[in-house]
C-alpha cells in the first residue's frame, strides 16, 4: 500500500514538473553520489552559464571510489519551454551536464568543500583520519577500472586521532581548514604553514612513483608525502564532532556540534578551552 501511495505521488509530481519549476535536468550516474558540491562559476552567458560541479561516486569493492570534477550549464530561470521541462526521465544523461575530470579517491568521499581563496582547490573528507586536499586542475584525468592506482592528494592534513569523516569547513577570509572527528577533536590548519603566498600556490608534484602512503586503510603512491599538522587541537566534546562552521568573516572564531548533543563556541586567539558551551539541558532551561 505504502509503494502504491509512493508510486501516485511520483506520478503526480512529474506531470506538474513544467508549472513548478522555471529549469530541471537530470543526469542519471553510475554509482550512488554520497556527496555533491557547486564550485565557481567559470562563464556566463547571455541564456546560460556554465558552474563547476563536484560529484562523488561510491562503488563496489573492487572498483576505486572517484571525485567527479564536471562542468554544468545552468539555463537561466524563465529561459527553458515547459515544453522541454516536462520531458523529464529517470534514466536520461543530460547534455547539460559533462564530466571534465575524473580523479581516483582514496576511500569514500563524505563532504566536499571548495577553497574561497582559489577555486582550484577543494578539500575532501573519507573514511579516514586526514582531510586531502586537491588542486583540481593540476590533477591528472583518471580512468576508475579494477585495480587502479589511487591519485595523489596534493596535501594531506594531519592530526586527528581517528577517523573525521563528516566535519568539514574552510574560511571565506583566509586558506584556513576546519575538521572534526571521532577522536572528538576539533582541529585547525592553515595552507599557508605550506604555501605562503596561497593565492599563487606553487606547483606540487603529481609523482605515482616511489614508496606508499597509508592513509587510513589506503595505500596512496607517493615518494614525497605533503603533510602538515594543525595549529590546534580544540577538546570539548565528549562524542563524534558532526560539523564545524566558521563565523563570517573571521579565521578564529568557529562553532561546532556533535553526538554529545553539545554546540561550543571556540576563539583560537583566547586558547584551546571552549569559549561558550551550551548543552541540550541548558538549552533547553533556557526558555
Amino acid at each position: 500500500m505504502a509503494q502504491e501511495v509512493k508510486e501516485e505521488r511520483y506520478s503526480q509530481w512529474k506531470s506538474l514538473i513544467p508549472v513548478l519549476y522555471d529549469w530541471l535536468t537530470n543526469h542519471n550516474l553510475v554509482w550512488p553520489s554520497l556527496s555533491c558540491r557547486w564550485g565557481p562559476q567559470l562563464e556566463q552567458g547571455p541564456y546560460k552559464n556554465l558552474q563547476r560541479l563536484y560529484i562523488s561516486e561510491q562503488t563496489i569493492e573492487k572498483y576505486p571510489n572517484t571525485l567527479v570534477v564536471a562542468n554544468c550549464e545552468v539555463v537561466k530561470p524563465r529561459i527553458a519551454a515547459a515544453e522541454h521541462i516536462c520531458q523529464f526521465n529517470e534514466e536520461a544523461k543530460s547534455p547539460f551536464v559533462k564530466k571534465h575530470k575524473t580523479i581516483i579517491h582514496p576511500g569514500e568521499v563524505n563532504r566536499i568543500r571548495e577553497m574561497p581563496q582559489n577555486s582550484k582547490i577543494v578539500a575532501t573528507h573519507t573514511d579516514s583520519a586526514e582531510v586531502l586536499i586537491w588542486n583540481v586542475e593540476t590533477q591528472p584525468n583518471r580512468t576508475a577500472h579494477v585495480g587502479a592506482v589511487y591519485s595523489r592528494p596534493d596535501l594531506i592534513l594531519t592530526g586527528h586521532a581517528d577517523n573525521a569523516e563528516y566535519a568539514l569547513a574552510l574560511s571565506a577570509t583566509a586558506p584556513f581548514v576546519l575538521s572534526g572527528g571521532k577522536d572528538k577533536q576539533v582541529l585547525l590548519w592553515s595552507i599557508e604553514d605550506h604555501v605562503p603566498d596561497f593565492r599563487e600556490p606553487a606547483p606540487l608534484r603529481q609523482d605515482i612513483l616511489g614508496g606508499k602512503l597509508k592513509l587510513g586503510g589506503f595505500q596512496v603512491p607517493t615518494s614525497d608525502p605533503t603533510t602538515i599538522g594543525p595549529r590546534g587541537h580544540f577538546r570539548g566534546h565528549t562524542m563524534t564532532v558532526e560539523d564545524v562552521q566558521f563565523r563570517p568573516f573571521s579565521t578564529q572564531e568557529f562553532c561546532s556540534v556533535g553526538d554529545d548533543a553539545c554546540l561550543i563556541l571556540w576563539d583560537a586567539r583566547i586558547g584551546s578551552e571552549a569559549a561558550i558551551k551550551v548543552s541540550s539541558l541548558k538549552f533547553c532551561c533556557s526558555f
